[in-house]
């Protein structure tokens, strides 16, 4: 019996302790409840840059049959074809079609020895000729590829031999 009320004590004792330690707690708790929390801030800078950038694709101007005795005589052979250029919104460029690479007084296809010469142009009424020199503007409203269009024109009259003729020009943008 002694060495159960020795228990009971002890257990008291543990009792009394912890309801002392959920006291002391509790006020602690309180306290810290009642101090403020510090804090510091700071900002920083984000940034990017965006360069302009244009890419440019041209297709094949094919004027097709070229026909000198009848129909070309006295006719001019016209055809169109189409440049794509896309740039970064709000850039602006110039595109310029360089002379092709049988030029002499003149563009020109050739065809072996032979040459039949064509002129390309950037209106459809086919009054200015579209060169290094005469350029077109472009001025980009989205990255959105746009379409400008060559007006191309085989001149009426030329006495050429049978041939397949061609040329190559170069399209570029500047911006």
């Amino acid at each position: 019996m002694e060495e159960i009320q020795v228990m009971e004590k002890r257990i008291g004792r543990l009792i009394a302790g912890a309801g002392v330690a959920a006291l002391v707690a509790g006020f602690v708790g309180m306290a810290q409840s009642n101090v403020k929390a510090a804090t510091a801030t700071s900002s920083f800078a984000v940034t990017a840059s965006v360069a302009a950038n244009c890419t440019i694709s041209a297709g094949a101007l094919a004027f097709g049959a070229y026909e000198p005795v009848v129909t070309n005589a006295s006719t001019d052979l016209d055809q169109t074809s189409t440049i794509s250029v896309a740039c970064t919104k709000g850039s602006t460029g110039v595109v310029s079609l360089d002379n092709g690479a049988n030029f002499s007084s003149g563009r020109r296809m050739k065809a072996g020895a032979n040459y039949l010469g064509y002129e390309m142009y950037n209106d459809s009424g086919r009054t200015t000729v579209w060169n290094s020199s005469n350029t077109v503007s472009y001025t980009a409203a989205s990255k959105a590829a746009s379409s400008l269009t060559v007006y191309g024109r085989v001149a009426a009259g030329q006495d050429v031999p049978v041939g397949s003729y061609s040329d190559t020009v170069v399209a570029t943008i500047t911006f």
